[in-house]
Order: C-alpha cells, then sequence, then structure tokens
C-alpha cells in the first residue's frame, strides 16, 4: 500500500503508475532541448571566432573607459 501525496494547498494528489506515464515525450523533449543549447552554443562560440577583432578589446580602453567612469563619479 503507497503513502498519499499531498499538495501544499492539503488536497490528495492522485498516485500516477510510473509505467502509464509517458516517459518517452519527457525524454524527447530534454534530448531536444540539450541539444538546441549546444547548438547555440557551437554557434555563439563560432561567430565570436570569426568576427573577432584584436584591437578592440585592449587592455588600455579598458583601463582609460574605467578612468572615465570613475571621473563621472
Amino acid at each position: 500500500m503507497s503513502q498519499s501525496a499531498f499538495d501544499p494547498f492539503g488536497e490528495p494528489v492522485p498516485a500516477v503508475d510510473p509505467s502509464i506515464a509517458s516517459e518517452g515525450v519527457s525524454k524527447w523533449l530534454k534530448t531536444a532541448g540539450t541539444s538546441v543549447f549546444w547548438v547555440l552554443v557551437a554557434g555563439i562560440v563560432l561567430a565570436r571566432a570569426v568576427y573577432f577583432e584584436p584591437g578592440v578589446f585592449s587592455f588600455e580602453r579598458a583601463v582609460a573607459w574605467a578612468q572615465g567612469l570613475f571621473a563621472a563619479l
């Protein structure tokens, strides 16, 4: 005999037989979501590598920007 489960409001939650639950859809959604995530990561990294300009992110520009920010405060 299984124990009764209750939701946060005290209402009983009906027991679900794991064999009846649709695990196939859940597994497919997890696989699809993971795949979309890694495709986006690879696309972003590839785009950053293709469009990277070394002179834009120089340390001297960063220091000058920080000094300008502190001067404005």
